[in-house]
């Protein structure tokens, strides 16, 4: 279940590309609809998969603010939201 190392270069400029799709997205958000919001959303996306730092500072939003969290969690797919749900579900807790 490791993660497959990517090229340093690759990951900065993913990063790059994500904080412009994230700077793009109020132009978009003047766009009547919803656009905005997934442009922001894809953006984020790269931009906490491809930096730790980022990831990290994530990490203390979401505890913070859990339901923002949660959103995230699913827009991510993450392997370990899952877990927690499922737990969540098995012990009773919502």
């Amino acid at each position: 279940m490791s993660r497959v190392k990517r090229n340093p270069l690759l990951r900065a400029l993913l990063v790059v590309l994500g904080v412009l799709i994230i700077a793009v997205s109020p132009l978009v958000g003047v766009i009547p609809g919803p656009g905005g919001i997934f442009v922001f959303a894809a953006g984020l996306v790269l931009v906490l998969r491809n930096s730790p730092w980022a990831l990290a500072h994530f990490a203390r939003i979401k505890r913070r603010w859990p339901r923002f969290g949660h959103y995230a969690d699913l827009a991510l797919r993450r392997r370990s939201a899952r877990r927690r749900r499922e737990r969540q579900i098995r012990m009773g807790v919502r």
